[in-house]
């Protein structure tokens, strides 16, 4: 049976489309370089279409898959891409070349991220993981006059490196012991093994694998204790690489994560111990990252840690998932994995929007200190409150779509039973992440600058991005409920 191409027509369109912007860079366009953002959204704004029309189904042997939950994940990161491209007009005016290999390589790192939500092997899911970070990893250097964009594409590199090792001899010894790579193959031999009574002569083995599988992706999700290279990277990242790592890098790493854990280990045996270690590491991940975030002077690197905390709150999804798997619940994945599923969807607008503000702010006054935010909202009334709107969903205060989301995945841990301890976790946090929201909040409306500044002026580009976020962060949280459906109906395929 010939493989059926016409499942990765949104992919294989979208690397053409990148190749075009690099051959358009190279050799048709010599002195309007800036037309090569509307490009690449162009080709984004066609890929978003052909990922909706797509037929569903499996080819290449089930190595790709293309189905809701490939279809929600598209979306987030075609969304986020469009964003972060949407955000860098300001940075890519200050480069005298490769303005083309920029937008490119953005585009290819999605291209990465498309496959890997549609992966249905661990073969071809490392080599798409592989394809999104070496893009990052030349994007987060992109500042070639900066030391420290240097050391963050440095950094970057080394940690991605030793974390792919990792993730990769974790998925060699699952190979080892079920001998496929198949997510579907590994769960039946698994579950054969299970039925006769001779899996406890592998059980170490499968485990260790599963433990270094979560800690190769931990990385990508930037949860404790694999965050290390996330405050460093986010600061010295042009600005609009720093908003897409922070959600797409992790949507990707929580597409994969919720593959292999739910495609091949949603087995009674396996669900207490991947879910009491995803737990643990999501507890931490709030803790360390709100605690930590209060103590920082530079917005990038507060929101850095920011989004270290959220990607708890995002994994409190998946552990109720195991929990609603263990226990036989008839709705199985509507609570557990849609919650998260909807959480990553409206924390895309929140967190990119804040960063649109970030990079206009630095932009005009060269500086990403909290502290320079005094006085904002009498310089820039609309700039502060789009800034107000987008913290305060990160906080989770109603009516933003934060709210909704938090209360969605807490009402998740809840109804799965035993994780209550999690979500008095995750609420205590808030209270602290809270605190810090609201202090830039008060240095724009409550403390006066100690400078003359000019008013703020915002691209055009910039302007509409910070527009549609907080359209959409205040109307999903208004108007959940077809969104809250789209998650359902995305992860119902895991059901059957």
């Amino acid at each position: 049976m010939l493989p059926d191409f016409a499942m990765l027509t949104p992919q294989l369109f979208l690397l053409g489309w990148a190749v075009l912007v690099f051959i358009i860079d190279l050799f048709f366009i010599k002195g309007r370089k800036d037309i090569l953002g509307y490009v690449a959204l162009a080709g984004l704004a066609v890929t978003m279409v052909l990922v909706c029309t797509v037929p569903q189904g499996r080819t290449f042997g089930r190595m790709f898959i293309s189905d809701g939950f490939s279809l929600f994940f598209n979306i987030v990161f075609i969304g986020s891409t469009m964003l972060a491209i949407s955000s860098s007009a300001e940075f890519t005016g200050s480069l005298k070349h490769n303005r083309g290999d920029y937008y490119g390589l953005i585009l290819l790192s999605a291209v990465g991220m498309m496959f890997l939500a549609s992966a249905g092997e661990l073969i071809s899911l490392y080599v798409s993981l592989e394809l999104t970070s070496i893009s990052l990893f030349v994007l987060a250097a992109y500042r070639k006059t900066s030391a420290e964009s240097s050391e963050a594409g440095l950094k970057y590199l080394i940690l991605g490196a030793l974390s792919s090792v990792i993730l990769l001899y974790g998925m060699s010894m699952i190979y080892g012991v079920t001998g496929s790579t198949d997510l579907g193959v590994i769960r039946e031999v698994i579950s054969a093994k299970l039925g006769e009574g001779v899996i406890k002569a592998a059980w170490d083995v499968h485990l260790l694998g599963l433990v270094m599988i979560i800690a190769g992706l931990g990385f990508k999700l930037a949860i404790v204790p694999f965050h290390m290279w996330a405050p460093d990277v986010y600061e010295g990242a042009p600005t609009p690489i720093t908003s897409y790592l922070s959600v797409a890098s992790k949507a990707a790493g929580l597409a994969a994560l919720i593959r292999i854990t739910i495609g091949a280990f949603s087995l009674a045996a396996f669900m207490d111990d991947w879910g009491i270690i995803i737990a643990v590491l999501a507890a931490m991940t709030m803790i360390y990252g709100n605690i930590t975030a209060v103590l920082q002077s530079n917005i990038k690197r507060m929101l850095a840690y920011s989004s270290i905390a959220q990607a708890g709150y995002i994994l409190i999804g998946l552990v109720a998932a195991s929990r609603y798997i263990q226990f036989g619940s008839t709705r199985p994945w509507e609570l557990g994995i849609s919650s998260l599923s909807f959480y990553i969807f409206g924390y895309m607008f929140a967190n990119m929007g804040a960063f649109a503000v970030a990079i206009a702010f630095s932009h005009q006054y060269g500086s990403d200190k909290i502290k320079d935010y005094a006085g904002l909202s009498k310089r820039s009334p609309w700039l502060a409150a789009s800034m107000t709107v987008f913290l305060l969903s990160l906080a989770g205060i109603p009516p933003m779509v934060g709210f909704l989301a938090k209360y969605y995945i807490f009402a998740s841990a809840i109804a799965a039973g035993g994780y209550l301890w999690l979500v008095m976790i995750g609420v205590l946090t808030s209270v602290v992440a809270l605190f810090y929201y609201t202090y830039i909040i008060r240095q724009m409306y409550f403390v006066e600058s100690t400078e003359e500044r000019e008013k703020t002026k915002v691209a055009p580009l910039l302007a509409v991005t910070i527009a549609v976020t907080v359209i959409f962060t205040i109307a999903i949280g208004v108007f959940p409920q077809p969104f809250i459906s789209m998650a359902e109906k995305a992860i119902s395929v895991f059901g059957s």
